[in-house]
């Protein structure tokens, strides 16, 4: 399985996340829990993970055209990480917090089946190895 469309999806959503969250992170706070007013603590976090966001975009487009290198397994590594980690924060807020806006059920499953799609990348893979 070539991995390509999974790190150009990536890219293409999460880097614009990134730069949401840093410039604009209100706006991102509202669409995802719901929040009218949030503080300037949760305002300088948001920013902070948008810089993290930002940088699985931008390591997931730098590395979408090589074949299977350590260095594109490890940003595979990395985002299957983050995926399965966000989707449970997100899912975790949502289901246990109630902090929910308009775009909190769809990043939830987004980052489900991102999390899917990485196992699915990472197996093919290992089975092309054992062969």
């Amino acid at each position: 399985m070539r991995l390509t469309p999974l790190l150009m999806v990536t890219a293409l959503l999460e880097a614009p996340t990134g730069l949401l969250l840093l410039l604009v992170p209100a706006i991102v706070l509202a669409v995802l829990f719901g929040w009218d007013h949030p503080g300037a603590e949760a305002l300088v976090v948001s920013r902070v993970a948008g810089a993290g966001v930002l940088s699985v975009g931008v390591s997931s487009w730098m590395a979408r055209h090589d074949a299977r290198t350590p260095g594109q397994l490890g940003v595979l590594a990395g985002v299957l990480v983050y995926n399965v980690v966000g989707s449970a924060v997100l899912l975790y807020a949502g289901a246990a917090l109630g902090t929910i806006g308009v775009l909190l059920w769809p990043a939830v499953v987004y980052h489900v089946a991102l999390s899917a799609w990485s196992v699915a990348g990472a197996l093919s893979g290992s089975a092309a190895k054992r062969r």
